[in-house]
């Protein structure tokens, strides 16, 4: 996964694979996903990511699944 953000748009770009892109959804005025030929999703981007999704830190936490 790779998360770009461009501060002169303030918009984020969050990248899931690199799978062509064959389809965008928007799914408001300000979120849009991206999806590959088999419905897959691509990358998702927001507008005015800041104000409108408060990206203004971004951290990483992996799961683990717990043992039984």
């Amino acid at each position: 996964m790779k998360i770009r953000y461009f501060s002169d748009t303030d918009t984020a770009i969050i990248e899931f694979s690199k799978e062509p892109i064959a389809e965008t959804k928007e799914l408001s005025e300000n979120l849009y996903i991206d999806l590959d030929k088999r419905g897959n999703l691509v990358s998702m981007t927001v507008e005015h990511a800041k104000t409108k999704a408060n990206i203004t830190e971004i951290s990483y936490l992996q799961m683990e699944a717990e043992a039984n």
